[in-house]
């Protein structure tokens, strides 16, 4: 059994990817794995992290909530959408503030290397966008999954991480949504 965090990135209640993270839930849950869902639109925090790290942010109570329910999953999903090539500012802003240092890595004294905090995790990582996915994965080289994938979940030791593109979403029809949503919910009740 898996304990599974699934982090919508989405700030719209109404948008497919809050029907993503309940897809993946019930597929997840049928499999007898515990999850859980942290809608980041929910949450109050400052998505500003004014003074970057050269000192200690004192988090909000939601974030730190956020930051007990990372530590609890050994599973973490992460589902956005792609805006500009890159991740909603709500997200980013989560991002900044949750995966901080002495929680997510450590630098090493004196060396370019880190401690990985994390480490044990496994992970998901869905987005869907308007471009179709060959265009931002070839073309723009995908940015946000560099970012999070790469820059967020492996530097802090979550690995592997898988990685779903569900696009075109603008205009795509019903029955491409619907069959995308059972994939979903079959693929986490894997």
């Amino acid at each position: 059994m898996k304990k599974i965090l699934i982090i919508n990135g989405h700030p719209n209640k109404d948008s497919f990817c809050n029907s993503i993270a309940e897809a993946y839930k019930k597929g997840a849950i049928a499999s007898g794995n515990e999850v859980e869902i942290l809608n980041i639109r929910e949450l109050k925090f400052d998505i500003n992290l004014e003074l970057g790290y050269t000192s200690v942010v004192k988090l909000e109570a939601d974030l730190i909530l956020a930051q007990e329910k990372i530590t609890w999953a050994n599973h973490i999903v992460i589902i956005h959408p792609v805006w500009w090539g890159s991740v909603p500012a709500l997200l980013k802003g989560f991002i900044d503030k949750v995966f901080t240092p002495g929680f997510a890595f450590k630098y090493r004294k004196n060396s370019p290397l880190w401690d990985k905090l994390l480490k044990g995790k496994s992970g998901d990582l869905i987005y869907t966008c308007d471009t179709p996915i060959w265009l931002y994965k070839y073309f723009f080289r995908a940015p946000s999954v560099n970012q999070i994938k790469k820059r967020t979940m492996q530097f802090s030791g979550i690995s592997p991480v898988r990685v779903i593109g569900i696009a075109p979403i603008r205009n795509s029809t019903e029955e491409f949504r619907v069959n995308w949503l059972k994939k979903i919910e079959k693929m986490a009740s894997k």
